[in-house]
């Protein structure tokens, strides 16, 4: 069966980082594009971060762009998200999703596989 398992979260200090890890099997990953969302309590699912199947693109939310990254392995079945200079307000469960549409759409509904989910608090 299809999984995604996001790992790597937990709590981080304002100013600091985190490598969010999602690996992927049970379909053929390297024809889905990738894409990283978050949702804080009472707010709607947010597109974070998206990479194009072989990687060639990305796209990144205003909000994080320059201190978020997004990269693929392709061999390892594995997207990652790097976080640096993480703010309180980064704080949400981070969910990685597959879809086939490659063109790094920010709509949840564009992706059809969904990790379980996993904390990302920034506090002191």
């Amino acid at each position: 069966q299809v999984h995604l398992v996001e790992s790597g979260g937990g709590l981080v200090q304002p100013g600091g980082s985190l490598r969010l890890s999602c690996a992927a099997s049970g379909f053929n990953f390297v024809y889905y594009a990738i894409g990283w969302f978050r949702q804080a309590p009472g707010k709607e699912r947010e597109g974070v971060s998206f990479i194009s199947s072989t990687g060639g693109r990305t796209f990144h939310t205003d909000s994080v762009k320059g201190r978020f990254t997004i990269s693929r392995d392709n061999g390892n079945n594995t997207s990652y998200l790097q976080m640096n200079s993480l703010k309180p307000e980064d704080t949400a469960v981070y969910y990685c999703a597959a879809g086939l549409d490659d063109f790094l759409d920010t709509r949840p509904g564009a992706y059809e596989y969904w990790g379980q989910g996993i904390q990302v608090t920034v506090s002191s």
